[in-house]
């Protein structure tokens, strides 16, 4: 590789970092407590974090870092850590590897990957590896040995709302997919796992496309399905196109119609009560898919950097740590639910996060 093993310093060599890189860095030194040793292969702390994250065209990637932030500076407090260095751009897998790689000459001690491929990573993963850094993924799994998938199951996720849509059609029903990114891992896995409900349920897919998670491609998508497919029955949509798929219903004055799987955001969730309010029939489901995952991570990484072992069973697959999905906003807990976020903007996700104390309950 040809630099040297890493050894814990008071500072980090951040003249590589590529010009996305970003570094929070503690404005005082403060002697670590959280961080201390504390088992077999434990390092002292405070330690130096690296995030790499290769797509921005989302505002759930934006809270994805901003709560990360938060609690890092929380742990900075207690001087568990010290630097934050983000590395966050849209790139294609070779871009990733480099984001990577930059995190590796910055000294970091782990970092939390949001992977653009469950595979082509896996030589990088293997450099940091052998640096001594540990690797959490998030959002989405990937197949190295070297990582520890922090995340829920996105085939499960999908297929909480396939079933209730399967249930709105019924058997012989037709719908439409606007589907993620083509290729994207948990694009793959959520459709993979809509895909198996709808086969079993009856469900025709009529036709397929993508709409990259984003809202104006998710309407225009919509809407050129519903032109090719005038007779479908229901729209199933993944989260952050909800709202434009239902802004093309709406504009075709479909909405009574055609169902459709909503996403727990709150600007859908704004349209969605109005249409509460003014048609006491229509019906929706939003299917949390928490950006707080990368705090989740973040607090089992940190035991894992002070030598804590997660318990035997606790990995699926050998290398994934399957968080519970949150609460599924329906029509029964709407009300409720939408209480709580009304005030937020309106990419704000509805989020959870596994707490400290619920992270030691992993671990040994």
């Amino acid at each position: 590789m040809g630099w040297k093993p890493r050894r814990r310093s008071g500072h980090h060599a951040l003249g590589a970092l590529a010009a996305a890189g970003i570094v929070l860095a503690a404005t005082a030194c403060s002697t670590p407590q959280a961080g201390d040793d504390s088992g077999d292969g434990g390092s002292e702390g405070p330690f130096t974090i690296g995030v790499s994250n290769g797509f921005i065209g989302s505002e759930w990637r934006e809270q994805m870092i901003s709560v990360l932030e938060d609690s890092f500076a929380d742990y900075e407090s207690e001087g568990v850590v010290d630097e934050l260095v983000i590395e966050s751009a849209d790139v294609d897998v070779n871009g990733q590897i480099q984001q990577i790689r930059n995190l590796i000459r910055s000294d970091v001690d782990a970092i939390i990957v949001n992977p653009n491929s469950p595979t082509a990573l896996d030589q990088v993963f293997a450099e940091a590896a052998d640096q001594g850094i540990k690797i959490v993924a998030i959002d989405q799994a990937v197949e190295s040995e070297h990582v520890t998938n922090v995340v829920i199951d996105q085939a499960e996720w999908a297929s909480i709302s396939a079933e209730w849509l399967a249930g709105e059609v019924g058997e012989g029903g037709r719908i439409v997919a606007v589907n993620g990114i083509d290729g994207h891992p948990a694009n793959e896995a959520r459709w993979s796992g809509a895909q198996e409900v709808f086969d079993e349920a009856g469900v025709e897919v009529a036709a397929n496309d993508y709409a990259e998670w984003d809202q104006s491609k998710g309407q225009t998508v919509t809407r050129d399905l519903l032109a090719s497919n005038p007779d479908v029955d229901g729209v199933f949509v993944q989260d952050g196109m909800a709202l434009g798929a239902m802004q093309a219903l709406q504009s075709e004055d479909l909405v009574s119609e055609v169902a459709i799987t909503g996403e727990a955001r709150v600007g859908y969730m704004k349209e969605w009560n109005k249409l509460r309010e003014s048609d006491e029939d229509f019906s929706s489901i939003g299917v949390p898919n928490p950006p707080s995952v990368s705090v989740s991570a973040l607090h089992v990484v940190l035991r894992q950097l002070q030598g804590e072992e997660l318990k035997d069973g606790e990995l699926e697959n050998g290398n994934t740590l399957h968080l519970p999905i949150p609460e599924t906003v329906t029509d029964e807990n709407f009300d409720e639910r939408f209480a709580e976020v009304e005030d937020k903007p309106d990419a704000y996700a509805v989020d959870h996060h596994i707490t400290a104390e619920e992270a030691d309950g992993y671990f040994e």
